[in-house]
């Protein structure tokens, strides 16, 4: 089943590739500069994305004095499907959906054991992990570089005691984007502010003969990261980026807090017409109360139809 899904994804690749190069190569459409994710897409338009982030670490900070202990390492892989359409004339509101499968291992075993998706309920597991209704607004008519997305998670894995595979928590998301071009279109600074409150049971009331108590961590929290990109465009179809990332995970009644700073530099390039490629790396720097240090790699393909 697994092997399949792989299969699905990488024939969709090459068709939508093949697609793309059919066309006029010469073309001045430029996804990669055009469509940030400020911009939302005409009526009819479709935007697929297979986002795949590997993280892993061997630090975690103590308590929350910030300093750090060695720990075993540990590594989540997760990939994120996202698929959104216009559906309005004005090219102000979107639709879409967001699915998510998560691959962790722990102790000590290497990076990339997470891609056996393995389930042993003790220090591998594996899965399809959570389900998000999407919209995408253009609040402004007079400020098209400014634009919001509200998704409501929903975890679909199985409750069950042993292993760690994502928080269970019902999550509404909702992210703020602005971005600006400057300096004869080489030049943008993208700004990106989420509020992600995570609700359900609280780890202190779960049955932990039947429930996971582990992945109840969150519950009753808000998330809150601010992000910002700086990107140089060397031409229309290709960018390079820096980034940096603040985030807190705010106590709402779990009596439980963290936060990080997170750096990172990545590339994007424009493969055809219609379909962009993403390559990027963060490095945790610092944090508080068991916040791992570590460091992620992503891939990503970018479909616009």
């Amino acid at each position: 089943m697994k092997r399949k899904k792989i299969l699905i994804a990488l024939l969709f690749s090459a068709f939508v590739a093949n697609t793309g190069f059919s066309q006029e190569e010469d073309s001045e459409i430029s996804n990669v500069q055009e469509y940030t994710p400020s911009k939302l897409l005409k009526k009819g338009q479709w935007d697929i994305k297979f986002f795949n982030s590997l993280y892993t670490q061997t630090k975690q900070t103590v308590g929350g004095g910030g300093s750090s202990v060695d720990i075993d390492r540990q590594t989540f892989f997760t990939n994120t499907t996202e698929i959104y359409t216009g559906v309005s004339n004005s090219s102000r509101f979107n639709v879409g959906l967001i699915v998510q499968t998560r691959s962790n291992t722990l102790g000590g075993q290497s990076a990339l054991d997470v891609f056996k998706f393995e389930n042993n309920r003790v220090d591998s597991r594996s899965g399809l992990n959570a389900i998000a209704p999407s919209i995408r607004l253009q609040p402004f008519a007079s400020v098209s570089n400014f634009s919001l997305t509200s998704s409501f998670f929903i975890p679909v894995f199985k409750d069950e005691p042993g292993g760690f595979l994502d928080r269970r928590s019902y999550v509404w998301e909702t992210k703020f984007f602005y971005d600006k071009t400057f300096g004869g279109d080489k030049w943008q600074i993208f700004t990106e502010a989420d509020f992600a409150f995570s609700f359900g049971e609280e780890g202190a009331d779960a049955d932990p003969s039947t429930e996971n108590i582990s992945e109840r961590f969150a519950n009753n929290s808000l998330f809150l990261p601010v992000s910002a990109f700086l990107s140089y465009f060397p031409s229309s179809k290709s960018t390079v980026f820096v980034n940096a990332q603040q985030a807190f995970l705010i106590d709402l009644g779990n009596e439980f807090e963290q936060n990080y700073t997170q750096l990172g530099f990545g590339a994007k390039y424009q493969l055809t017409r219609i379909l962009n490629i993403e390559a990027s790396y963060g490095k945790f720097v610092r944090g508080n109360n068991f916040q791992g240090l570590g460091q992620t790699f992503s891939i990503g393909l970018r479909a616009i139809l």
